[in-house]
């Protein structure tokens, strides 16, 4: 899908067509939205249990906070589908269905899922079952790529031992083990990464630096393009204060103890972790899939919720409305709204007017009530829902 894609759901009471009818209702409605602004296609909406007028402004509330949240659930999977597929846009888009069905498809033929919220319970039944599946859903995503981020990152350690430079990298298959004194009780052998630009000053004063270090001891070991390591021989009891004043010359002393077998032990466990990121990587990916399949249809549900409630709050019963879904792009989608305002603005009574020139206007004079009924500061006469799903 388009990332510039919106949609916007618009609930009408019948009434706006003069027989009454839902059919002609839908006329209108699809009249008022003009072809240049946007597509729209019905979306159905079972009709639900409704209880009392107070819990409906409550489940009006609950459903606001659940949207907002679905729709972070929606959009955290697809950032980490993004992270994984590297920023393929194209593979990005391969994976994001809803129900095996490409958004659009799904959107404009949107149907209740009748199996899994039974539409014959309670308002705050589905809410709550909304409520558990994105929280669910948001939890086995975040734990999947958290794994499999772990595992990439300790790969990347591993990888970067063999592969950096001789201040950061494995040691295994550089250092002669022959160079380390092990059986002393006295001597201890140090190993220095040190900046090319400083060698001429390490070797002349590395013997000066602390009390009891070995003339003449320093060996080179190895070099790179930005370090050159060496080998030097001090009395542990002096070991410390060496150590220190090394760092403090920021030349980096490297931990190294010769083990037998370690350079294969190195090799085998970045051939494990590989094999390991890959396995992960398969399982996030279809994770994430589903993840998003599954969080995006439960946003959808949420969404078509808040238009039942609304719309009950609105215009009361017996329940006559029409729901379009109107497929439009943020270029045009105010000259969508706009249209939708001219032809229904009456349906808001006294909080909309015109100015002198003819155009809606809403009232600023109505009272904090009215301009909260959506959660949105910007009310509409009408039923009106602006989402997108990238």
């Amino acid at each position: 899908m388009s990332k510039n894609q919106t949609y916007f759901l618009v609930s009408l009471p019948t009434s706006i067509s003069p027989s009454n009818h839902k059919e002609e209702a839908f006329e209108t409605l699809q009249a008022a939205v003009s072809s240049d602004y946007g597509t729209i296609s019905s979306f159905s909406i079972p009709g639900f249990k409704i209880g009392t007028l107070d819990a409906l402004v409550q489940q009006a509330d609950d459903l606001s906070k659940l949207d907002t949240a679905c729709e972070g659930v929606v959009n955290k999977v697809g950032d980490s589908l993004r992270g994984l597929l590297e920023g393929d846009e194209e593979k990005i888009a391969q994976q994001k269905t809803i129900n095996d069905k490409p958004i659009d498809q799904y959107l404009q033929s949107f149907s209740w899922n009748r199996v899994k919220y039974r539409a014959d319970k309670p308002l705050v039944d589905l809410i709550d079952a909304l409520q558990k599946d994105a929280t669910s859903i948001d939890n086995d995503v975040k734990a999947k790529f958290q794994q499999y981020n772990q595992v990439k990152s300790n790969l990347a350690t591993s990888q970067r031992k063999q592969t950096g430079n001789l201040s950061t990298r494995s040691l295994v298959s550089i250092v002669d083990p022959k160079l380390l004194i092990t059986d002393s009780d006295y001597l201890e052998t140090h190993l220095l990464a040190i900046p090319n630009a400083s060698v001429k000053d390490f070797l002349r004063s590395y013997e000066t630096l602390a009390p009891m270090v070995v003339p003449r001891s320093s060996v080179r070991v190895a070099a790179d393009d930005e370090f050159a390591l060496y080998a030097v021989v001090t009395f542990k009891k002096h070991s410390g204060e060496f150590v220190h004043k090394c760092r403090e010359r920021r030349w980096t002393p490297r931990d190294f103890k010769y083990k037998e077998g370690g350079k294969e032990e190195e090799q085998q466990e970045i051939d494990r972790l590989a094999k390991e990121e890959r396995k992960l990587w398969g399982e996030a990916l279809r994770l994430g899939r589903t993840g998003y399949s599954e969080s995006a249809m439960v946003w959808v549900h949420v969404l078509a919720l808040r238009v039942f409630v609304e719309t009950v709050l609105r215009y009361g019963l017996p329940l006559e409305f029409v729901c379009g879904l109107v497929k439009t792009n943020p270029k045009v989608i105010k000259k969508a709204k706009a249209n939708l305002d001219t032809n229904f603005s009456y349906l808001g009574g006294n909080a909309f007017g015109r100015d002198k020139k003819g155009r809606v206007q809403q009232d600023t004079n109505m009272g904090p009530e009215a301009a909260g009924m959506q959660g949105t500061e910007d009310y509409t006469a009408y039923v009106y829902y602006e989402f997108s799903i990238s």
